[in-house]
């Protein structure tokens, strides 16, 4: 399951707690169009039962075609026998000439895609949501290399929890239930 998402400079800002009288504040300076765009996938390895996580960062810009393209040559070598299928959503960068062209010189990877609006569906979502929602939430970032790095760290984090990203497909309503993933 792919997906590409936005890390922006303006914080995700979330209830917390503090003292009474204390009110928390969020210092951070209205920087809205600067952002780290990542493009990512959940992937299980069905010989293993192993969920990785992939995510090719782009700081300060936008997923188009050739990176939607790079992405899926880079899905192909991290996955070298047997067949690749991708499943995102219809972002124009997904269905670009040079995504198709890739498709076309690859007979193992076959593309699938979402119905439009059904982010639920795709557990990469769910991942986003725990990073920029959750971990990155009431961030003070000033840089765009400091956002870049602070998104690949909480990614990595991430990446590291085989619990974590298996509870993503099951938050997309999937079952992670190959014999050898127990």
């Amino acid at each position: 399951m792919a997906d590409e998402a936005g890390f922006m400079m303006n914080p995700s800002v979330k209830k917390t707690w503090a003292r009474k009288a204390h009110t928390p504040v969020v210092p951070y300076r209205n920087r809205r169009h600067k952002k780290v765009s990542v493009l990512g996938a959940v992937a299980l390895r069905p010989a293993t039962g192993r969920v990785d996580l992939l995510c090719d960062f782009h700081p300060d810009s936008y997923v188009r075609g050739e990176q939607a393209a790079a992405f899926l040559h880079r899905v192909l070598a991290e996955y070298p026998a047997g067949p690749v299928d991708v499943v995102w959503d219809n972002l124009a960068a997904h269905r670009a000439p040079i995504v198709k062209e890739v498709a076309a010189a690859h007979p193992r990877l076959t593309l699938h895609y979402l119905p439009p609006y059904a982010p639920d569906l795709n557990a990469a979502e769910w991942v986003w949501c725990l990073a920029k929602h959750h971990r990155m939430a009431n961030h003070a970032i000033a840089e765009v290399d400091q956002l870049h790095a602070e998104a690949r760290r909480h990614l990595d984090d991430i990446a590291a929890d085989q619990e974590l990203l298996r509870s993503c497909f099951r938050g997309a309503g999937l079952a992670v239930s190959l014999p050898s993933a127990q």
